[in-house]
């Protein structure tokens, strides 16, 4: 399969093929995937929940979201923070969520760090946005030199489980860069909300 390509979906619209048919993929793809976002809670969760999917399609983490929200008190930082041994034996028994011990123990290290970050940069949106990508879409990539800076960045703070390939499934998530295909109905919808969008 050719991956950098569009499909034209039952309802007519052109889309980056990896959304498939599946209703819940199609949607994220065209209402959130690529827009830029400014809200420290969900750049948390999407950092998260993509260390949760190492390893795993996004499509199975997307399905179980709600439940991760659930169970990590709504990514909010101060609250995933004050997790203890007795919550990470707790989400080890929730099978609503994908029980790994390293990345339950990782998201509450981070939350911590992410404290750190705001302290210092005064929210996570003015930190992570410095990294930024306004490069032209180059094809289907696993990483990119900006990624490789924010997960080293990342790493030299504390984070653990964010690699550059993980890294930079969070930027192409949160809209620090643009890489709907072209011919892809979102990609100009996404091109005109990252221009409208106060970098914080």
């Amino acid at each position: 399969m050719d991956v950098a390509r569009v499909v034209r979906g039952d309802d007519g619209v052109e889309r980056c093929w990896w959304c498939g048919t599946d209703e819940l993929y199609v949607r994220y793809h065209d209402v959130e995937w690529g827009f830029p976002v400014g809200e420290d809670v969900r750049l948390f969760e999407k950092i998260c929940l993509e260390g949760f999917q190492s390893g795993l399609s996004w499509l199975t983490i997307l399905r179980k979201r709600e439940n991760f929200r659930a169970a990590f008190a709504s990514f909010d930082l101060e609250k995933v923070a004050r997790f203890n041994t007795r919550s990470v034996d707790r989400l080890l028994g929730d099978a609503g969520i994908v029980r790994h011990r390293g990345k339950i123990e990782s998201t509450i290290n981070n939350a911590r760090r992410a404290i750190e970050l705001v302290e210092e940069c005064g929210s996570l949106a003015a930190y992570f946005w410095r990294f930024e990508d306004r490069r032209d879409v180059a094809g289907v990539v696993p990483q990119t030199a900006k990624s490789v800076e924010l997960s080293k960045d990342l790493k030299r703070r504390g984070w653990t489980f964010v690699g550059p390939t993980t890294a930079y499934a969070f930027m192409q998530a949160m809209g620090l860069v643009n890489d709907h295909l072209p011919g892809c109905t979102t990609r100009t919808q996404v091109e005109r909300a990252r221009r409208a969008f106060a970098v914080p």
